[in-house]
């Protein structure tokens, strides 16, 4: 099932099941007219539209994945970022006032710094690392220290996309960043991440980067494709460069007191939806970003630079984390690339 053939059904479904304060959408419940729905309510919160992969191919499915199977949960998702940015939704899962929240690790390292490292350059080679390092036991243990930390659980991660450069000058090499003023996110992870490349990171806020870059305040950012596309970014940029420095993912978090609260059943259903549409949620990531380049070739901007040499990114990044990251990082760090 793909996004396009589950959005009559599923988003029909929700905006008649909206739930309005003051005319404006606060949760949505993805549940069809003639399910039963379940006695144990969940809230599950991100920072995507409707149309993104995350809830067309992600929370949605979840939904209709624990309707399908009896399940005593049901999820009201608050998309949009409708309970606050990542930081307030960390605090808040973290104080139990939502159940299930959708981050990036570079967000989650606020409160588990080595976590960080996830969204960090090149440290996983591609999605498919990614989800085999996560489904291994080198894993596990970070799992399990993020969990005594923050008392919060780790259920899944769903692939967001890969980072790549975007500018108004191409991006084939590390050398060719000289001089690049980037706008990179304001975290840890990224910031650190712009050093290990080389780049001149600029802190500004996501919802200023069109003016930033329309106005030459900076000379390019740093995205997946999708994210660039949805966002208008592709209009005031020159060159995609496809460096695919970072492979962009989101970790699916439960609140500690929720988990427990749930039967095993419950906790069972929920892992099993959550797992259970991780390939799906990544093959409409893909053909998000396929269609996206498929019309920027057709439209002839911007322009597709795809003999970016990784080799030598990969070479800097690596010899950077090597020297420069905490010995809690670095632990982490190793296990994924013994992982590959």
């Amino acid at each position: 099932m793909t996004k396009k053939s589950i959005s009559t059904a599923s988003w029909g479904a929700l905006a008649a099941g909206a739930v309005l304060v003051a005319g404006a959408l606060v949760g949505t419940s993805v549940i069809h007219d003639h399910a039963v729905r379940g006695s144990e309510q969940l809230t599950f919160a991100n920072s995507y539209n409707l149309n993104h992969h995350h809830n067309a191919c992600g929370t949605a499915l979840v939904q209709q994945q624990l309707v399908a199977s009896d399940s005593e949960l049901q999820l009201t998702v608050f998309p949009s970022s409708q309970l606050g940015g990542d930081a307030e939704r960390v605090a808040s899962l973290l104080d139990g006032d939502i159940d299930i929240d959708l981050q990036g690790s570079s967000a989650l390292a606020s409160v588990y710094e080595p976590i960080g490292v996830m969204d960090m350059a090149y440290v996983f080679d591609d999605p498919d690392h990614l989800f085999e390092w996560f489904d291994s036991e080198a894993s596990q243990q970070v799992k399990d220290d993020f969990e005594e930390a923050t008392g919060a659980k780790i259920l899944g991660v769903w692939y967001l996309g890969d980072r790549t450069f975007s500018a108004n000058a191409p991006v084939r090499t590390p050398e060719d960043l000289q001089g690049l003023r980037l706008r990179y996110p304001e975290t840890p992870a990224h910031l650190a991440s712009a050093a290990a490349v080389g780049a001149e990171p600029v802190a500004v806020a996501f919802e200023e980067v069109y003016l930033s870059l329309q106005q030459g305040l900076v000379d390019g950012q740093e995205n997946p494709i999708s994210l660039t596309a949805e966002n208008s970014l592709d209009e005031v940029v020159d060159y995609v460069s496809l460096s695919r420095h970072a492979v962009g993912s989101q970790l699916i978090i439960v609140a500690g007191d929720t988990w427990e609260r749930l039967s095993e059943q419950e906790q069972a259903d929920l892992q099993a939806a959550i797992s259970d549409v991780r390939a799906q949620n990544r093959q409409c990531a893909d053909e998000d970003e396929q269609e996206t380049m498929t019309r920027w070739k057709e439209q002839g901007t911007p322009e597709i630079i795809e003999d970016v040499d990784r080799e030598a990114f990969m070479e800097k990044a690596h010899a950077y984390w090597e020297e420069n990251l905490s010995p809690e990082e670095l632990e982490v760090y190793n296990s994924i690339r013994s992982v590959k």
